[in-house]
């Protein structure tokens, strides 16, 4: 076919060069086989050869002849060269989808892989989350506690939730894993619980002698609720009576939201009368309630701040002097606690400490109007060696565990004897987390806030004395 084809077309090239429809074409086998054509053109202007060797008309055919050799050549060789180019696609082609299935296969099995971590990861997180529910078994009092690990909680009391609240968990003050922010307890010598004998249960002003069960009245929902204070005014004043309870959760960088519940059944409903916004964000769970205002630490600083409730306003503010603040002398299970405000029979109190102290634990009696400092006491128990403290009838009581189940009162000192010693009153935390306790005198009872539980004990007082 290919013969076919290139024979026209050199016809058709003699033809059109000569203008004449003269030429003709022989094809045989010469002597060894091979297969010759020969062409007969007459020329039209001779009617011989007039030489053996030929004239301008026979060199011309003979450039014709040489054209219609390279012509041929080409044609044979376009032939051929599409073919191997076409089987070289056909083998790369292949070699890339050889690759193709195998780079599948690796996608495939990175998918599985993959899957697997994922599977890992979800069933870490679920035994996190078990361990975190789970109660921490304690060998002692003097256990070492472990650093903070915040867990997750549900939705219910999410409408409750200050605005943007659940980023402020990535702030990196409420991260106490570090050293600094670990229990360090305080050295006391156990004496024996006193007997019950001679005991006033409802009156008189002696000392702490025994602490009742924990009362649980409600559990916070969500991780906002892990740490906090609440409070209820012992000298209620217009527009909220006696009855009224008040609430902040203090997780967050910016906790400004505080809770209202026209009582304690309220409270433990979970349905609030009264939320008001602060006009200043407060630090961790030192405040407390007076005479119809709240008292609180404005975050990052050692100003004392009194709001008023019925006006809705800052009705007094003052710098604490040289108190430290932000983690300068915080209680040892951390939460920037370095200031805490106390109520008891005889007023307004601080509980902090200084750079001239050294750390110990310095007592403050505040005018609840003005927030100026009446009096000052420097006590010989370091702040951070103690989980918590309060105040009942002018002494101080320090708590020897945060997260111990059963732990104690180790430390009294006294106001008007200026006397400090040591103490073994037992005190139960229940849920092994308490980040804060305050004393109503009115109701004699301390008020505290366990790992997302608001709890209460019952306090008895020793027969009072005589005291200098």
């Amino acid at each position: 076919m290919l013969s076919l084809v290139t024979l026209v077309c050199a016809s058709c090239l003699l033809l059109g060069a000569q203008g004449q429809d003269r030429a003709a074409m022989w094809r045989g086998n010469d002597r060894s086989g091979r297969c010759q054509y020969t062409f007969t053109v007459s020329s039209p202007t001779e009617a011989s050869c007039p030489t053996q060797a030929g004239g301008p008309e026979l060199e011309a055919l003979k450039s014709r002849l040489s054209l219609l050799e390279v012509m041929v050549t080409r044609l044979t060789g376009g032939q051929t060269g599409p073919v191997d180019q076409q089987q070289g696609l056909q083998e790369s082609y292949s070699e890339a989808m050889g690759e193709k299935a195998e780079l599948q296969k690796e996608k495939d099995r990175l998918d599985r892989l993959v899957q697997e971590l994922q599977r890992r990861l979800e069933e870490s997180r679920q035994e996190a989350e078990r361990l975190r529910s789970r109660p921490c078994i304690q060998g002692s009092s003097q256990q070492q506690d472990s650093g903070l690990r915040p867990g997750g909680g549900s939705s219910v009391l999410s409408h409750l939730l200050p605005s943007g609240q659940s980023s402020s968990l990535r702030d990196p003050s409420w991260h106490y894993g570090v050293p600094g922010y670990q229990e360090l307890k305080a050295e006391v010598t156990e004496v024996p619980v006193p007997t019950t004998a001679g005991i006033e249960d409802s009156t008189g002003c002696g000392e702490l002698v025994a602490i009742g069960e924990p009362m649980t009245h409600r559990k916070a929902d969500t991780i906002a609720g892990k740490y906090g204070v609440w409070m209820q005014d012992p000298e209620a004043a217009a527009p909220y009576g006696p009855s009224m309870a008040w609430r902040i959760d203090t997780v967050g960088s910016e906790v400004r939201q505080l809770f209202g519940y026209e009582d304690m059944e309220q409270l433990a409903r979970g349905y609030p009368t009264k939320v008001l916004l602060l006009p200043e964000a407060v630090e961790s769970t030192g405040a407390t309630m007076y005479r119809g205002s709240l008292y609180y630490q404005r975050r990052r600083s050692r100003t004392l701040l009194r709001y008023d409730l019925s006006t809705e306003s800052i009705a007094a503010r003052r710098d604490l002097p040289h108190a430290g603040f932000h983690g300068q002398f915080p209680y040892s299970w951390g939460g920037y606690t370095d200031i805490d405000l106390a109520v008891d029979e005889q007023g307004l109190w601080a509980i902090y400490s200084t750079n001239k102290a050294k750390g110990a634990i310095v007592i403050a009696q505040l005018d609840p109007h003005s927030l100026e400092v009446l009096k000052t006491w420097e006590t010989n128990i370091r702040k951070v060696t103690v989980a918590n403290a309060f105040m009942i009838c002018g002494r101080l009581y320090t708590v020897a565990s945060y997260a111990a189940a059963e732990t104690f009162i180790s430390y009294t000192f006294d106001t008007a004897t200026k006397q400090g010693k040591t103490l073994s009153v037992p005190l139960k935390n229940k849920y092994r987390y308490n980040s804060m306790i305050d004393y109503n005198p009115v109701q004699r009872k301390l008020l505290a806030w366990d790992n997302y539980h608001i709890v209460s004990y019952d306090v008895r007082l020793g027969r009072q004395q005589q005291r200098a």
